[in-house]
């Protein structure tokens, strides 16, 4: 059996407390029977519409109660408490509805950045909800807002996305995964962190879950990372006549795509860079990209985008 750390995206959560927990009552019996199994599951998960509402939310109540707006780092914080909670309380409900002996631990998650990271001087990653052109302009107006388009979808909020050099509560995950506890980790990519003269200090960011969740697999030793989209396969020329679906393919292979620009910034991209990281930290790593429809397909390689060092559909 192997070691699996497994992301879910943010926007598949939803954009309220009702969407996230219908959106995770569907993953978790699957998570469930990847467990049932015996494989050793460590879950991540994106932020991103969440931290943005947020943090819109307290800029709001600041500006009409005239006191201070809660910084980045807090917001992480806040999301990753809330989201790890429902995922935390949903794994455990059916764990006892089968009767299996497992306890589920969410670890509020710090991940230590550069300061000097060129992401804090371009802000790329999407947060909060999508956006009109009108509605992005307005609030660039009104509240100093930085949107921009995001994959064709809309207009979104975008903040800095430092890499992750290290997991602060790395030796914590793993002292609960040799108790056999389920965990939940690095929720919406970590607290982004600075080592400075006071010591660890949050900064104004999120960081991107698809390059923290590789951070930690590579740690922790994982033998595989599995991200989970809206789509079972990572395709080239998506949504054109062209359009091709890749399944098991080379870190080589997927290179070349890449510098064909065949996915897109905000979307497909952090994925596959992700992936292409943990396949290269050792020769046995698999990185999967997938649907949680698909996962146990995946799984069998009957399905999903599988990436290795050497490759071969």
């Amino acid at each position: 059996m192997a070691k699996l750390v497994i992301a879910l995206g943010g926007n598949a959560l939803g954009q309220s407390v009702t969407e996230q927990k219908q959106s995770i009552s569907k993953v978790v019996p699957v998570i469930a029977d990847i467990i049932e199994e015996g494989h050793e599951v460590i879950l991540t998960h994106g932020n991103g519409p969440q931290v943005g509402m947020i943090h819109l939310a307290f800029s709001n109540f600041s500006e009409e109660n005239q006191t201070a707006a809660m910084p980045f780092a807090e917001c992480n914080a806040m999301s990753e408490g809330y989201i790890g909670y429902h995922l935390q309380n949903a794994l455990l409900n059916e764990c006892q509805k089968r009767n299996q002996k497992k306890e589920v631990c969410t670890c509020i998650t710090q991940v230590l950045v550069d300061q000097e990271d060129p992401a804090f001087q371009n802000p790329t990653k999407p947060i909060g909800r999508f956006y009109s052109k009108a509605e992005a302009e307005q609030l660039t107006q009104e509240k100093g807002l930085i949107l921009r388009e995001d994959a064709g979808r809309g207009y979104r909020q975008v903040v800095p996305s430092p890499k992750p050099q290290d997991i602060i509560e790395k030796e914590s995950i793993m002292t609960l995964l040799a108790a056999d506890k389920i965990v939940i980790a690095c929720g919406g990519g970590g607290i982004p962190v600075i080592q400075s003269k006071e010591g660890l200090t949050g900064v104004e960011a999120v960081i991107d879950k698809d390059f923290s969740s590789e951070k930690l697999a590579e740690l922790i030793g994982a033998d595989k990372l599995i991200i989970l989209t809206e789509v079972d396969q990572v395709y080239l020329n998506f949504g054109t006549k062209q359009q091709k679906a890749l399944g098991k393919v080379s870190v080589s292979e997927v290179e070349s795509y890449r510098e064909q620009q065949h996915f897109k910034a905000g979307s497909m991209l952090p994925k596959v860079e992700a992936a292409i990281q943990f396949v290269k930290q050792k020769a046995t790593n698999e990185a999967i990209i997938t649907s949680i429809a698909a996962i146990q397909e995946a799984l069998m390689y009957r399905n999903g985008t599988i990436i290795v060092e050497g490759g071969g559909n």
